[in-house]
């Protein structure tokens, strides 16, 4: 059985087209779930470029799959985070549009 390599720069292409879908939805969106999808894309894409360098540069090493894993649970913490401050504005303001967020305004 042959093993098929692919090249970096699909991984680095594949990647840079995640971030800048991540970038737009993160300009253009007013809904708050969507800005935090977003922002998960953006770190999936940061997830691919780290595994990819990891196994093009050193392939019996782990420190890209090590950094990975923790960018992994940062995200992890920043969905629950973000959901529950998400829950308890929907619960006092009725949408989860950002616009209308005002909270800390005079």
């Amino acid at each position: 059985m042959t093993s098929i390599s692919v090249p970096l720069e699909a991984y680095l292409s594949v990647a840079a087209l995640l971030f800048c879908i991540g970038i737009w939805g993160l300009i253009n969106s007013r809904n708050a779930v969507r800005v935090l999808m977003s922002i998960e894309l953006m770190l999936n894409a940061v997830n691919i470029n780290l595994m990819a360098f990891s196994s093009y540069l050193d392939g019996q090493e782990i420190r890209g799959q090590v950094y990975a894993i923790f960018v992994i649970t940062v995200a992890a913490a920043e969905a629950a985070v973000g959901l529950a401050i998400l829950l308890s504005l929907y619960r006092n303001r009725d949408t989860v549009d950002m616009e209308r967020f005002n909270l800390l305004r005079w």
